[in-house]
């Protein structure tokens, strides 16, 4: 018989962690008599980062007894109290290699259901005092699991906890975890978890990921791209310089080249210590690349290549990457850019092009001027070739010679969306600066476009991803403070950084929070992949072996240490 043993609730708290505060509501303590349990939790219970807990098909954490004295035994621990993995209900039985997806109970009064196992992050390290409890939740089979309600009540430590119904497919908690975090993901259990009715909205996108995706790493855990082309980097010949506005000059290199996926970029290493990646703007034909790179103002790279690459000298390149790539379908398309965030749209408008695609296409393109705007000709010339094709350019200042009708359609700002009578069934693909994506994403929105069909390339470094810990103030990627390493170098591509690996160095993770690089984590310990970023060249070896390998041409940053000089997708 199982029994419900302790009813556990807390309210988040800020808690001080290696010099950060972190707000977390995994602290738990058990409740005296009865608790109320609705739909969304327990009575004075609460989650303190929603994004990860918590919500209608999280509603309740439950662990075992069997689990604490597993724990205990494997860390020769014996000051586990209810509560210490977070949970809202410990309880005698109910082990996760025993209770399925969609199974129900009744407890006291009230009613749930299986909805998912627990996604372990590094808070239930900070609870436990154990760094590696992320890792060894999904590696010992034991990550508890949620409830939703299905009819609220009120429950009492004591109470039995009796099963009214069998979850289809009868797929335990354990092996659902497994199919998700442990290396393998055989297809047809992967295709039979996705029949479960109950399992939560959130698991059911990974694993159709993972069923969709590219065979290469986990597609469930993060964005897969097929494995690149070549490690490292190579040389290849400079055929043209050629100038495409008063600001973006494009440099092609020599072919036959492994085709890229329209989208994608390329990494260039100017010379040591200076490497920088730009969008491929031509025909992912595989006869060679072009990218097209913006003057920036002080700008040692982009200067360069600017004024001091000449037909015939050679460049060093890695392999293309990257995962804003047009994905195919029958669905219109909507290829919106913002100055030179044109390059990696342009790319996929050749692939449109080149395909004589007959989906509905629509280029829409903002730049202050016409002496600023990039491919005017070019995107005409593709654009005439797809017959179900559509155009609106935008100029913020047009010069006094821009005429509209000719040069642009629209004066201001690429936010007036509605008008155009954009389908909703679109697949929008937006390259800008950052603030322009945000307008732009939300313009897109309120024309009728879905959410989940738009998606974006910004310029320069990713926003960051520290769930519990409150964003600091945005600083500019710098050497780290203190003495200089005297470790191999390691370059931040994205953020124009390469700095030399630290005498007492933790993990290329703990290197880039130094440098405040964003960095985006969750586990900390080589399970979630939340991490996993480009290893553009270099070598690594890890502190701690992952879960599960990250992709070929990938590393999960937040326990790997450089073997060499790297350079990181950050």
């Amino acid at each position: 018989m199982a029994v419900l043993r302790s009813v556990n609730v807390g309210m988040p708290r800020d808690v001080r962690w290696q010099g950060r505060t972190v707000h977390t509501g995994i602290w738990k303590l058990p409740v005296d008599g009865p608790a109320v349990v609705r739909r969304l939790n327990l009575d004075g219970d609460g989650q303190g980062d929603l994004g990860g807990h918590g919500g209608e098909m999280r509603a309740v954490f439950v662990y075992q007894l069997g689990s604490y004295e597993h724990w205990q035994r494997f860390l020769g621990r014996d000051d586990f109290s209810y509560g210490q993995f977070g949970e809202n209900f410990t309880v005698e039985g109910l082990p996760d290699d025993e209770v399925c997806v969609g199974d129900r109970y009744r407890i006291g009064t009230a009613l749930f259901e299986v909805t998912q196992p627990r996604v372990t992050c590094y808070r239930v390290g900070i609870r436990t005092a154990e760094p590696r409890m992320p890792a060894l939740l999904v590696q010992h089979h034991r990550p508890g699991f949620y409830f939703r309600v299905l009819e609220e009540g009120e429950v009492e430590a004591g109470d039995e906890i009796v099963k009214v119904a069998d979850g289809p497919e009868r797929m335990t908690v354990a092996e659902v975890d497994g199919l998700l975090y442990l290396p393998g993901h055989p297809r047809d259990r992967i295709e039979r978890a996705l029949r479960i009715p109950a399992l939560s909205p959130g698991w059911q996108g990974s694993f159709r990921a993972m069923v969709s995706g590219p065979a290469n790493g986990n597609a469930g855990l993060v964005e897969a791209a097929p494995p690149p082309a070549w490690s490292g980097f190579r040389p290849l010949r400079v055929t043209a310089v050629e100038p495409e506005s008063n600001t973006i000059t494009s440099i092609r290199l020599a072919g036959p080249v492994p085709a890229p996926l329209p989208g994608q970029f390329l990494t260039v290493r100017v010379r040591p210590g200076l490497v920088r990646s730009y969008s491929l703007s031509g025909p992912p034909d595989g006869t060679g690349y072009r990218i097209s790179v913006k003057q920036e103002p002080h700008g040692a790279a982009s200067t360069f290549l600017h004024t001091g690459l000449h037909p015939g000298d050679l460049l060093d390149v890695a392999a293309p990457r990257g995962t804003f790539v047009l994905r195919p379908a029958p669905t219109p398309v909507l290829l919106v850019s913002g100055g030179v965030g044109a390059t990696p749209v342009l790319s996929m408008l050749h692939a449109l092009a080149t395909q004589r695609s007959d989906r509905e296409v629509w280029w829409l393109q903002a730049a202050r001027d016409g002496a600023d705007r990039p491919f005017a000709t070019e995107a005409a010339t593709l654009l005439a070739e797809l017959p179900h094709a559509r155009s609106h350019i935008w100029f913020s200042r047009p010069g006094a010679g821009d005429r509209p009708g000719r040069d642009y359609d629209s004066a201001g700002r690429l936010t007036a969306l509605e008008a155009l009578g954009l389908p909703p069934d679109a697949d929008a693909y937006l390259c800008g600066p950052a603030g322009f994506l945000t307008d732009v994403t939300t313009a897109l929105v309120e024309a009728g476009v879905s959410a989940n069909r738009i998606h974006t390339e910004v310029f320069g470094a990713l926003s960051g991803l520290t769930p519990g810990i409150s964003a600091a103030p945005a600083r500019p990627p710098h050497v780290p403070t203190g003495e200089p390493g005297r470790g191999p170098e390691v370059s931040f591509a994205r953020s124009g950084l390469a700095v030399p690996w630290p005498d007492e160095g933790e993990s290329l993770l703990a290197l880039a929070e130094a440098c405040d690089v964003p960095v985006r984590w969750s586990c900390r310990i080589g399970v979630c992949h939340t991490c996993e970023s480009g290893l553009l060249a270099g070598e690594v070896t890890y502190t701690t072996e992952p879960v599960d390998p990250p992709a070929d041409g990938n590393v999960l940053i937040c326990s790997a240490l450089p073997r060499g000089p790297v350079v990181l997708d950050l």
